[in-house]
């Protein structure tokens, strides 16, 4: 993500989504007399984010949603990793971003994109359905839009972006054990569905039907992940 950067190295970016800022600390070191604005929705990731990298007059965090960004024309580039997919309107996204851009302005983001994670969504969805847990999944519905890499391109020109080079590619994640595998999907990828069963047991079992389905696969415990790439730029008038 960063290789792709062209940068002077005197611009101000948009670090939009940054977490916990551990990417926001490489994007500063490319931006020797540059600044960066980390914005994210959540305050516990900007605490963190905070601690790392303590505000000065280079680097800045901001809550706030990128659905409603505070800023006009401010920015020479938009970075962003791993956010995209976590916005329910693209369409309105791609406008915001479009909107915080200098003319010229440059946008380089990866987020999850086509068919991530679709052997895993299979099985959940599966498990969800089954009567000990229906009645307490049968309502949800994942937060995530994976975008095909057209379906992209063509919000992104309907915002007015120009340049666009969009593209889908495998990123498969191995773990090395069923324990380590359950550790991260239960904490980062499922958090939200599993905080709708009532008691530990029942997320642990729930967790354990997808890890003994994970033993099976060749190789064994891989989330097959896609990340959908994203270039593009704000015209210069």
């Amino acid at each position: 993500m960063l290789a792709r950067l062209r940068l002077r190295g005197n611009e101000l970016v948009l670090d939009a989504g940054c977490g916990t800022g551990r990417l926001t600390a490489e994007l500063l070191r490319k931006l020797p007399n540059g600044r960066v604005v980390g914005v994210d929705l959540s305050e516990n990731m900007l605490r963190t984010a905070r601690k790392e990298l303590p505000s000065t007059d280079r680097v800045h965090f901001v809550v706030c949603d990128l659905l409603a960004l505070p800023f006009d024309c401010r920015f020479d580039g938009i970075f962003s990793t791993a956010a995209f997919h976590w916005v329910p309107d693209h369409d309105l996204l791609f406008q915001n971003l479009y909107t915080v851009l200098k003319p010229g302005g440059f946008l380089v983001t990866q987020c999850g994109g086509g068919p991530n994670l679709r052997r895993l969504h299979e099985r959940v969805n599966f498990l969800s359905a089954m009567p000990k847990y229906a009645v307490f999944l049968s309502r949800y519905r994942d937060p995530w839009v994976f975008s095909r890499a057209d379906t992209a391109a063509a919000r992104l020109r309907g915002a007015g972006f120009v340049d666009i080079k969009t593209w889908i590619e495998a990123a498969p994640t191995r773990f090395e054990h069923q324990e380590r595998y359950l550790e991260f999907i239960g904490n980062v990828v499922l958090h939200r569905r599993l905080e709708r069963l009532p008691s530990a047991a029942d997320r642990q079992s729930f967790l354990q039907e997808l890890g003994a389905l994970a033993a099976q696969d060749k190789p064994p415990f891989e989330l097959d992940y896609w990340r959908l790439n994203l270039d593009a730029r704000k015209p210069t008038t």
